[in-house]
């Protein structure tokens, strides 16, 4: 990977340029929201989950991630459909982004038309 999404500057980098997140440090991991809501996490060896990151994802993503090696079902998010992506999990750099942004437009899509316009999300992302 030529940024590293799994580091906190990474991950920040990439989550900075998607419209009105925050990034928080919260249940010992750095969390990234939407309107205050949660469409990423980042865990580290101290965290308690590790050093994955945390997405929401549609049914059918849950599925076929979830049958992959180091990718499971995400520990206290489980019954919303949250994975759980660990460092060496075979998915490429464009592969990880493109379900992190779906994660953001997955959460960002629960909000009302007004609020994002409030906020300037346009959906889906280009």
């Amino acid at each position: 990977m030529s940024t590293d999404l799994f580091s906190r500057d990474g991950f920040d980098a990439f989550l900075s340029g998607l419209p009105a997140v925050s990034f928080v440090d919260q249940w010992e991991s750095h969390v990234a929201k939407v309107d205050d809501k949660v469409f990423a996490a980042l865990g580290d060896s101290n965290c308690n989950w590790g050093d994955k990151i945390v997405i929401k994802v549609s049914e059918e993503s849950f599925e076929i991630l979830t049958a992959i090696e180091e990718i499971g079902q995400a520990a206290y998010f489980a019954k919303r459909k949250w994975v759980s992506i660990g460092r060496s999990a075979p998915l490429g750099e464009d592969e990880l982004r493109h379900y992190i942004r779906r994660s953001y437009e997955l959460v960002a899509a629960g909000l009302t038309k007004k609020r994002r316009g409030e906020l300037a999300i346009s959906l889906p992302l280009a």
